[in-house]
């Protein structure tokens, strides 16, 4: 059965989806292009003390911009997507990702000596966290944002996803299109271009399944 909308619980669900991101609700609005104030408190009703609903148009952007799916958004409606608890996750970057002797063929996380950073608990034991470097995902992820990754998350087409090279380059992408013979990798910010490579040519590929801004 759908949950029950109402003017708090569309808002207080849009307050856990921004925290979930590592966001402020003037943050949350901007990575999903919008005017930092939309979803401020003072927003929520009108100068006569009318409740003021977010429009579809500006959810849809939200959703889009979390990568958080309409399920996900109406557990949250619901009650039952509460922020989840902080535990400590390993923490490496995009450059030490690459150099080799961090993760397995399979990506996942091998050996010790990792820094770590509290992130809420995304039910993964596996779950590592990123530190993004570049801009071939801005706005939504800038130099120095950390991601969290969970290798063993099901990937489906216009996920976002982190993409580790034969060649040793790791990389955070779009997934636009998978086949046998090539996969294609969008990138957020339309200044780089899209990238096309082979199936043998990709090491591992794991779901962005958190961020903190």
């Amino acid at each position: 059965m759908a949950p029950r909308l109402s003017h708090p619980r569309l808002w207080t669900a849009l307050d856990q989806l921004a925290q979930r991101n590592g966001l402020s609700v003037s943050g949350l609005a901007k990575a999903a292009g919008l005017d930092p104030t939309s979803f401020n408190k003072s927003k929520r009703v009108t100068p006569e003390g009318r409740p003021r609903w977010p429009s579809t148009e500006s959810l849809a952007r939200v959703l889009d911009a979390t990568g958080a799916s309409l399920d996900e958004f109406f557990m949250l409606v619901d009650g039952k997507g509460a922020a989840a608890r902080a535990r400590p996750v390993p923490l490496i970057g995009f450059a030490q990702a690459g150099s080799g002797g961090y993760f397995d063929d399979a990506g996942f996380p091998v050996g010790g000596g990792w820094d770590e950073v509290s992130m809420p608990d995304v039910n993964d034991e596996n779950a590592y966290a990123l530190e993004v470097s570049g801009d071939s995902m801005a706005p939504v992820y800038r130099n120095g944002d950390v991601i969290v990754v969970s290798p063993a998350a099901s990937i489906r087409k216009g996920d976002r996803v982190v993409v580790k090279t034969v060649a040793g380059e790791v990389m955070a992408k779009v997934l636009a299109r998978r086949s046998e013979k090539r996969v294609e990798l969008h990138s957020l910010n339309p200044a780089f271009e899209t990238r096309v490579l082979k199936p043998e040519d990709i090491l591992w590929m794991a779901r962005i399944i958190w961020a903190s801004q």
